[in-house]
């Protein structure tokens, strides 16, 4: 690529980039010697598992690894154990060593679903953060001012508000503003809302004699909902780990405005080939659900392969199209034939969530099931939440599939 076909892929996407030229500048600077960018992302393990929101970043770090750079995935281990006050009105509980140790661990299996394992270096902040003495800290705290710090939005917010604000959550941005000095970055990644830490992160560069990172900041992504951020706690997240034909479903149900969006973060397409399919969503040659299928099928085929992808689309299309049953089911057995709530069943078997969601979801309609091993099955609504399923009036039928939502469960019995 020229440097300015590199500038606009290193560029696509990002919602703000300080500075670009400044970036220009590094890169000729990196051709010209031939010693790549140093391009970090810090990630605090404060869940076990990464879903899509997560990978907007992690996507673009693939990028810069496309074209040669360093890319280093930091676990915050150690600033895990502040809690990023980023975007809360409300002190956040840090978390304990074992909760991050254990969390930590399972991000350096998934990123690698998307960065080659043998070009990222995987780090973790307490290597340098955690062998700090007091004078250091006290060295660190003097680079920046209490009047600059309280002028972050959620600190100003919660001043406002006389919310209170611990210490320590004022030196969680001096701590990820470190991390840099510390790997001496040129580039660093984050979420819009972590601007005020990333400008940080340039300022204690300068202090610390170094020239300062350009940090490029990437879209906070829409949940499934469309409206909230992606979140595990709001249940509206695609985790990277799920299984193909949930990931599948979940992205069909996304809006159509929606799709687009996923398309500009989720995919590698360029802005032109994504302007080319909504034009024809727009002429009519192209129909929307085709569309769609096509961007959930790209994103799993990423981290599960094209062979899950193709047979999760064909299961989807077979469940919701055709009204079939996927050729991937998960199966009970049973060799009791002992009658039971229809509301203690589902939940037993991860149906729900809980009794009191079968209760809603079988009130709402969706809760159906079907006898037998029909290729086309007919499936029969349950509206009563005090119906009992009794296995015994199945057993001579081979089984009988349940359906709540996209989930599914097949019953046999011996």
């Amino acid at each position: 690529m020229t440097l300015d076909e590199q500038l606009t892929y290193l560029i696509k996407g990002a919602e703000e980039t300080i500075r670009v030229e400044d970036l220009r500048a590094k890169l000729q600077r990196a051709a010209k010697t031939g010693k790549p960018l140093r391009v970090k992302a810090g990630f605090d393990p404060t869940a076990p598992d990464i879903h899509l929101g997560h990978t907007v970043l992690i996507r673009k770090l693939k990028h810069f690894q496309d074209l040669g750079h360093t890319v280093i995935f930091l676990i915050g281990d150690f600033t895990g154990l502040i809690g990023d006050p980023s975007g809360q009105n409300v002190t956040r509980k840090p978390m304990t060593p074992e909760e991050v140790a254990a969390n930590a661990e399972t991000y350096k299996k998934q990123v690698y679903k998307i960065l080659d394992p043998e070009k990222t270096v995987v780090d973790f902040n307490s290597r340098w953060l955690g062998k700090l003495a007091g004078s250091d800290w006290i060295t660190l705290c003097s680079k920046y001012t209490v009047a600059r710090m309280l002028e972050r939005d959620d600190f100003s917010k919660r001043m406002k508000e006389q919310r209170p604000i611990a210490i320590h959550e004022l030196l969680y941005p001096l701590a990820q503003g470190y991390d840099s000095v510390a790997l001496e970055a040129d580039v660093e990644l984050g979420g819009t809302d972590q601007k005020f830490n990333l400008l940080v992160g340039r300022t204690l560069q300068q202090e610390y004699g170094q020239e300062p990172q350009v940090i490029m900041m990437m879209p906070i992504l829409e949940g499934l909902d469309g409206v909230q951020k992606m979140s595990k706690s709001l249940g509206n997240y695609v985790g990277l780990n799920e299984p193909p034909g949930e990931m599948f479903g979940k992205l069909m149900s996304i809006s159509d405005e929606m799709m687009w969006r996923y398309y500009d973060l989720l995919t590698d397409l360029s802005f032109r080939e994504v302007a080319d399919l909504k034009k024809g969503v727009t002429a009519g040659t192209a129909h929307p659900l085709d569309v769609k299928k096509s961007l959930a099928a790209r994103i799993i085929a990423d981290f599960h392969g094209q062979d899950a992808a193709a047979q999760a689309q064909r299961d989807w299309e077979s469940q919701f199209q055709k009204k079939g049953i996927p050729a991937e089911i998960r199966t009970e057995h049973l060799t009791y034939f002992v009658p039971i709530k229809l509301t203690a069943f589902l939940d037993r078997n991860q149906l729900v969530t809980s009794r009191a969601e079968a209760t809603r979801k079988i009130k709402e309609g969706a809760v159906s099931i079907a006898v037998g091993d029909a290729e086309m099955p007919s499936w029969e609504r349950i509206s009563d939440p005090a119906w009992e399923f009794d296995p015994a009036k199945y057993r001579d039928h081979g089984s009988v599939t349940f359906r709540v939502g996209r989930r599914l469960l097949k019953v046999t019995f011996s």
